[in-house]
């Protein structure tokens, strides 16, 4: 897929439709910034949102990955297909929020246990020490976690480590 060349397909249907990249931008849900990075050819829309281009244009899905006019109709099926990786791509992505929420939450509480633990007056014993430390432990891994989990690094690491064993087995 040459993505050069279907942003520049993007632009010219946008040029077509008279409106400026803000317009889109706001049509699309996305910042304007987004909408240049598409027509530049360094990065692409998400499934979701390419379905949503289609449908604004009313162009051909395959038009768009082309990056070029058909004389086709897109058939139904193929259609249903890119819809259906586009709502496993959507419900993917709520995972992963869902994923970051309970890190997030799981720090925010440490660090409020923590907090509360030093604004009460405790005897300075060993445990008090410790459940300190482990609540100011908690909340930094499960900040930690959350950052690694929503950049992708942790599934990243996951095929890096499934790659070299298996090249450990052909070895």
């Amino acid at each position: 897929m040459d993505l050069a060349k279907m942003g520049a397909f993007l632009k010219e249907l946008r040029k077509e439709k008279n409106i400026t990249q803000d317009q889109l931008a706001e049509e699309m849900g996305v910042a304007r910034r987004t909408v240049s990075r598409w027509e530049t050819g360094s990065n692409m829309p998400d499934m979701d949102i390419l379905i949503d281009i289609s449908d604004f244009y009313k162009v051909d899905l395959r038009e768009i990955l082309d990056g070029e006019r058909k004389n086709e109709q897109m058939d139904k099926e193929m259609k249903e297909t890119v819809l259906k990786v586009a709502e496993y791509e959507s419900e993917g992505k709520k995972r992963n929020a869902i994923v970051v929420i309970v890190y997030s939450a799981l720090g925010i509480a440490a660090l409020l246990a923590n907090l509360i633990m030093n604004m009460v007056e405790m005897p300075d014993t060993f445990m008090t020490g410790v459940l300190k430390g482990v609540t100011v432990a908690v909340a930094l891994g499960a900040m930690i976690l959350g950052i690694v989990y929503a950049t992708g690094t942790l599934t990243k690491l996951y095929v890096f480590k499934k790659r070299l064993f298996e090249d450990r087995k052909r070895a």
